[in-house]
């Protein structure tokens, strides 16, 4: 059972990194999986929620800080350590037919740390402020499923690493969002208003 789903891995795998390039991933997917792309939008949410929310803002911004922390320490020190899953492009077996679009780097590959820390903060972001702005349902989940495909584009992870990666991020999002609401500077405000 697990050599099929490791074979199954292998050939999604496959089908992203070499079936679906193009000469337009190739440019975009490594943008979007360097954290150095994504600083403007981190200002940018920095700024607004301290301009619009104050101190609750800075809670905010505190709590974000919170949950990308422990998302990493946990998916980056507890969990690879654990499984020690390769990376596909430091698997002997296939590295040489990876199409390698960055330097791959020396950590296990289970979970993608880069989708588990996304998905956390998407969660955390739905869960904060789903009830007064819809729109953050398809934006958050668009951006880290971005940055996730990436990662099996460019052949650091496998898909099975980032949607691990992905429900690890995502339940640690949630706990992180649903404690937030029970601050009670939480509990009567309502974002967005």
């Amino acid at each position: 059972m697990l050599e099929q789903l490791n074979r199954l891995d292998q050939e999604i795998f496959f089908f992203i990194n070499h079936c679906l390039s193009n000469n337009f991933f190739d440019w975009l997917m490594p943008l979007l999986r360097n954290r150095y792309f994504w600083i403007p939008l981190y200002l940018f949410m920095a700024v607004f929620f301290v301009r619009n929310f104050g101190l609750k803002g800075w809670l905010i911004l505190i709590f974000i800080a919170l949950t990308f922390g422990f998302t990493d320490y946990f998916s980056s020190s507890i969990l690879k350590p654990a499984f020690e899953r390769l990376r596909p492009c430091n698997d002997s077996l296939i590295k040489a037919d990876v199409n390698s679009l960055i330097p791959c780097g020396t950590g296990f590959s289970l979970p993608s740390s880069h989708a588990a820390n996304h998905f956390a903060l998407a969660i955390f972001l739905i869960v904060v402020f789903y009830n007064n702005w819809k729109p953050i349902i398809p934006l958050s989940i668009i951006w880290a499923l971005s940055i996730s495909f990436a990662q099996v584009y460019v052949g650091v992870h496998y898909p099975f690493d980032v949607i691990f990666g992905a429900i690890v991020g995502g339940s640690i999002g949630y706990v992180f969002g649903t404690i937030l609401h029970h601050i009670k500077a939480f509990k009567e405000w309502k974002p967005g208003n």
